[in-house]
């Protein structure tokens, strides 16, 4: 299955996400915030997914995402912003970053894998 980035500050939400991929058949690889999310990125370079907040400590989604780009110019993968804001202004934004899909948290966790495995599937 596929190598998914989840990127979140809450560990509660990445247990909830690890356990969805994971029970999906997906490896999953975790960050606790924007910096250590770009480290990662970088460091795998072409993850099949990347999984992020946009609020956290240090550089938010997008800024990470825009560094990201930076400096993995021209690798393309697939970006899910997993987040509380709902601001159309700001998922635009996201958009341009590469955010392909905005979702809002509380999430379910069946639809977040079927989202997965949709964009995943080879």
């Amino acid at each position: 299955m596929a190598t998914v980035i989840i990127i979140d500050d809450s560990a509660a939400v990445r247990d909830q996400l690890r356990d969805a991929l994971q029970n999906g058949g997906h490896t999953v690889i975790e960050a606790e915030n924007g910096n250590d999310g770009l480290t990662k990125i970088v460091a795998a370079k072409t993850p099949d997914l990347v999984i992020t907040d946009y609020n956290m400590p240090g550089l938010d989604g997008i800024a990470m995402l825009m560094k990201v780009k930076e400096q993995l110019s021209g690798s393309k993968f697939p970006i899910f912003m997993l987040t509380t804001e709902t601001s159309e202004k700001l998922q635009a934004v996201g958009k341009e970053a590469g955010v392909i899909a905005w979702i809002n948290k509380p999430f379910d966790p069946a639809k977040l894998l079927a989202a997965v495995n949709k964009v995943t599937s080879k």
